[in-house]
């Protein structure tokens, strides 16, 4: 994992453990000119016409940026007031900051995961293949509902759509945040019921975690959703996993890029922290509940911008396998050599 050294409470990094469990909106329906049928939320026609044209599988050259010397935290800071300039300006004009936009068409199977781990029955991933030309920026969700909708609404100027792993007590106490989540085009997974150390519980308290908070998604939006990420830890241990599956999970979303956010180091050094480490393919976790973030957003998303990078939520950058496609014929070698 790229990261900064910096300790907080709210971290997912601080133990061990692992991902499975976004919700995502259905696919708006196109016909012919018309626009989709979506909410009125701010850049939708471009977040749409982006996801449709996401690249998925163009590799795309990487400015290069020093990090973690002085000279990089100068050069940082300076990006960081120029593309916090550029946002603004693109904010102002209601349109989102000019950069290089990548059409290609979304392959027809998935790009190769870097990093997956797969033990029974669940999938962890940690980042895409370097083949694509998106990130996944995910947020772990909690904060008050100012600096939620704040942060969203900041996604969609931008052009961005995000994963929000949502923990479930967030949910009880915000109902109405998991309808504003997924009205955004953003989709929403499972972070536990109360964000424990969940490497340290039992795996009938782990078990208990996970099925609170998917019947919390249930009960708000008909779907525990596809992803489940680990409370307090970046990895999920063999008991998580189990625990996972029992729930209904198959799919853990961990993380390859954190910047610490959670310790409220300003917007610069989050900014800094983010676009000094970034590549395809990354997924990035963050977190709802911090005014830095909120902040650092915009000029994240420029950044991302100028890399020839989009940001798409975990359910575009791993494509989930199409069970409408027949498997590969197996050639008569492949079968004597299988013998």
């Amino acid at each position: 994992m790229r990261s900064v050294a910096a300790v907080g409470s709210d971290s997912d990094s601080a133990t061990t453990a692992g991902p499975t469990g976004p919700i995502r909106p259905a696919a708006p329906a196109v016909a012919g000119p018309a626009a989709p049928a979506k909410p009125a939320v701010p850049g939708w026609p471009r977040r749409a016409a982006l996801r449709a044209a996401a690249g998925l599988g163009l590799a795309l050259p990487l400015s290069t940026s020093a990090c973690g010397a002085s000279a990089a935290a100068k050069a940082g800071e300076a990006e960081h007031a120029a593309l916090t300039a550029a946002a603004r300006a693109g904010a102002a004009t209601k349109t989102p900051v000019a950069g290089p936009v990548i059409v290609s068409p979304r392959p027809s199977a998935p790009p190769a995961t870097a990093g997956a781990v797969q033990a029974n029955g669940v999938t962890e991933v940690t980042r895409a293949g370097a083949t694509t030309s998106a990130v996944a920026l995910t947020f772990h969700g909690g904060g008050t509902p100012a600096l939620a909708n704040s942060l969203l609404g900041e996604a969609e100027r931008g052009g961005a759509q995000v994963t929000v792993l949502a923990v479930g007590s967030w949910l009880t106490a915000y109902p109405q945040m998991a309808k504003r989540v997924l009205d955004g085009g953003h989709e929403l997974g499972n972070h536990t019921q109360h964000h424990l150390n969940i490497s340290a519980l039992s795996p009938l308290g782990a078990y208990n975690e996970i099925a609170a908070c998917a019947a919390e998604l249930r009960k708000l939006t008909g779907s525990q959703g596809r992803w489940f990420r680990p409370s307090q830890a970046q990895h999920a241990t063999a008991t998580v996993r189990a625990a996972a599956a029992k729930a209904g999970y198959t799919d853990v979303l961990s993380y390859d890029v954190d910047p610490k956010d959670y310790a409220d180091p300003g917007s610069a050094a989050i900014v800094r922290n983010v676009l000094g480490v970034i590549a395809p393919g990354d997924v990035v976790s963050l977190h709802l509940g911090h005014r830095g973030t909120v902040e650092a957003l915009p000029a994240i998303l420029a950044g991302l911008r100028t890399r020839g990078l989009l940001a798409l939520t975990a359910a575009d950058l791993f494509p989930a396998p199409d069970p409408a496609r027949p498997a590969r014929p197996v050639l008569p070698s492949q079968e004597a050599g299988q013998q």
